[in-house]
């Protein structure tokens, strides 16, 4: 067990990080972060922050000396600076599940080996694999850069034929990746995800399932509990607990999921870290997905995941600050609503920039409130 009063480390400095260190704080860790270019949200609250690049193995070395465990707010980490820190101290989640989460075709085939229910696919190296692909998948598709992609980012959905006759150009449009994954369009009834914890003994803890609403490839609303059976909320939280057990996660997992209309469930992608669509959890639920996390790395009891009210979560991006500052003070004069903002400076559009949370009694009625407020800001 790493005591509380230990030093954490964390690989990243975004909003992820900033809010592993505020869930840990109250349990007594401190905190150091690494990120290439700063000052950081994460670093602002951080005890110590070091600013460098992946490729300095001094300042790795300096940050992993001072610290008794490392974690990661992201996933897209070289990962031979992983192996690196891993020969100094501890890095969890696992260099084998980050190995696998941090591309896609990986992804892909860690799923389709394990006999997990994944979209059908095709990979291509070049414009003219490409072409064959495409063949093999039919319309509608999907092209995704197999590396270093996350928000709709180095993806192009194909409705039909016509859209793939120049694949020269399309290959050029995503700036000539070294590999992409071609995937069949799931036509779904819902997007939903799960995130689910598991220690180094393998006990595992999942949160309730987030039903979510996507608005240009970017998380736009997480609605919890998910409007769906009980028995799909079982069968998510079962395919999370047996990919977190898959791949050896000590820390946080969460599984993005499609839902089809027979009621069956594809995975979309894997995150080994908090996610997006898991921070209702801070308000919404005894214990939050970043305190679970500093939890099952450092190895401390669970705490409990129940869902305290029906939950909506509303990602605010910097679109919102287009006419000026919003109206923050109309937003808190319902009781019920919870404002996180991550002090990241420029509000640019597609940025995210903070989130509220809103509380009820009813789940419709709460998200209808919560779009209502999100119309004002």
């Amino acid at each position: 067990m790493i005591t509380p009063g230990s030093t954490i480390g964390i690989l990243g400095g975004g909003q992820l990080g900033r809010m592993l260190i505020l869930a840990g704080r109250t349990l007594g860790y401190r905190f150091h972060v690494f990120e290439p270019k700063g000052p950081c949200p994460a670093g602002m609250v951080a005890d110590l922050e070091i600013n460098a690049d992946y490729s300095d193995e001094a300042a790795l070395k300096r940050f992993a000396e001072g610290v008794d465990v490392i974690t990661l707010e992201f996933e897209n980490i070289p990962s031979e600076v992983i192996d690196m820190l891993s020969a100094i101290k501890p890095v969890l989640p696992g260099s084998r599940a980050l190995h696998i989460c941090q591309h896609r075709q990986r992804e892909k085939d860690f799923l389709k080996e394990s006999g997990l229910p994944c979209v059908a696919f095709e990979y291509a190296d070049s414009a003219e694999s490409l072409k064959t692909a495409i063949q093999a998948i039919g319309f509608p598709c999907v092209i995704k850069t197999a590396a270093f992609g996350y928000d709709g980012k180095g993806q192009i959905k194909l409705n039909a034929p016509e859209e793939a006759a120049d694949c020269d150009y399309l290959w050029n449009f995503l700036e000539n990746p070294p590999r992409v994954v071609v995937e069949k369009w799931i036509h779904h009834i819902g997007e939903f995800s799960v995130v689910c914890a598991r220690k180094a003994d393998g006990s595992t803890s999942t949160f309730p399932m987030a039903e979510n609403i996507h608005v240009h490839h970017i998380l736009h609303a997480s609605i919890v509990p998910a409007r769906i059976t009980d028995a799909t909320q079982a069968a998510g939280a079962e395919l999370a607990c047996k990919i977190a057990d898959l791949l050896e996660v000590v820390g946080l997992i969460a599984v993005e999921l499609f839902l089809e209309e027979d009621g069956s469930l594809i995975i979309n992608e894997m995150a080994p870290r908090p996610h997006n669509s898991g921070h209702y959890s801070i308000d919404g639920c005894i214990t939050s997905q970043f305190e679970q996390h500093i939890r099952a790395v450092t190895d401390l009891p669970f705490g409990s995941t129940e869902l305290l009210k029906p939950t909506v979560m509303i990602n605010l991006l910097g679109d919102v600050w287009s006419d000026g500052e919003p109206d923050w003070a109309g937003l808190l004069a319902d009781p019920r609503a919870k404002l996180h903002l991550y002090d990241k400076g420029e509000a640019r559009p597609g940025r995210k920039m903070g989130h509220f949370t809103l509380l009820g009694d009813d789940i419709d009625a709460t998200l209808e409130a919560a779009e209502a407020h999100f119309k004002k800001l």
